[in-house]
């Protein structure tokens, strides 16, 4: 009996050490190799995309950047797509994600979110010539969205966010059909066929819309903002000094500025508070 005491005590120890020892295994890396590797969009313009000399570029670049250099490190990016992102277990694929992800209520079961970075806006958008003036006249249309994202769970009211000083909101509208899309924004590009040929509205993020119609796209916004976004960082489940380290750096940078700064510079507005 007192073997098996024994066994069960060394066992159980093992396991602690062993958890231990994984606690910081991101941060560690990141120490070690001196590269902050990071999963972000590369066609989600102004956030993140190649600019003109296909680089990476746009706010969360910048913030990205900025983070990698305060952790004393050089930061690296790739592009897997928004799924695989969101879907957790990166197995050290990359070491972080800054890539304007929502803390919706399943994904943190998934993934942590040591830090909200900024707050943004989703809005209805329509073609120009459409006849909708308010949220209402949406009701029973057809729209399109990215598929897992919160505009897709707020059209299937299924939104829930989890995140300290974000307005409440409503579910204001009932679609007749949702249409998902990939990479690209390619509801954009439906929408932009004309009033109803392919799509009759769209929800996204208002920094978005706002820089598709800059860029020309017959599109214009349905009544208010329908809920605030809080967009946070998004790490691997359990590591805490990664975690910290993360809160820390982005609290360090929403308290000299360097936040709202970013976001003047990318959107002629402070959204680094909610609205």
């Amino acid at each position: 009996m007192l073997k098996k005491i024994t066994s069960i005590m060394s066992l159980s120890l093992m396991c602690v050490v062993g958890f231990n020892a994984q606690a910081g295994e991101t941060l560690d890396r990141v120490n070690e190799k001196k590269v902050l590797k990071i999963a972000t969009n590369s066609d989600w313009a102004p956030q993140a995309f190649l600019n003109k000399d296909n680089e990476m570029d746009g706010f969360d670049v910048d913030v990205a950047k900025e983070v990698a250099k305060r952790l004393g490190a050089s930061a690296t990016f790739v592009t897997p797509g928004w799924e695989v992102m969101t879907a957790g277990r990166w197995s050290g694929r990359w070491d972080i994600v800054i890539g304007s992800m929502t803390p919706t209520k399943k994904r943190t079961q998934i993934l942590d979110f040591p830090a909200v970075y900024y707050y943004t806006p989703a809005v209805f958008a329509t073609h120009k010539d459409s006849a909708a003036k308010t949220i209402a006249d949406l009701n029973g249309k057809t729209f399109g969205v990215p598929p897992s994202s919160t505009f897709h769970l707020y059209l299937e009211k299924k939104l829930v966010i989890e995140a300290q000083g974000v307005p409440g909101f409503e579910f204001k509208v009932t679609p007749g059909e949702i249409k998902t899309y990939g990479a690209g924004l390619s509801e954009f590009d439906d929408l932009r066929l004309g009033d109803g040929v392919r799509l009759d509205a769209i929800l996204q993020a208002q920094p978005g819309v706002e820089s598709a119609i800059k860029k020309g796209l017959p599109l214009k916004i349905v009544g208010s903002p329908v809920f605030y976004e809080p967009l946070a960082i998004a790490t691997d489940k359990g590591d805490k000094e990664f975690n910290q380290k993360i809160t820390d750096v982005i609290a360090a940078m929403r308290e000299d500025g360097t936040l709202t700064s970013l976001s003047q510079k990318w959107y002629s507005v402070d959204y680094t508070n909610p609205q």
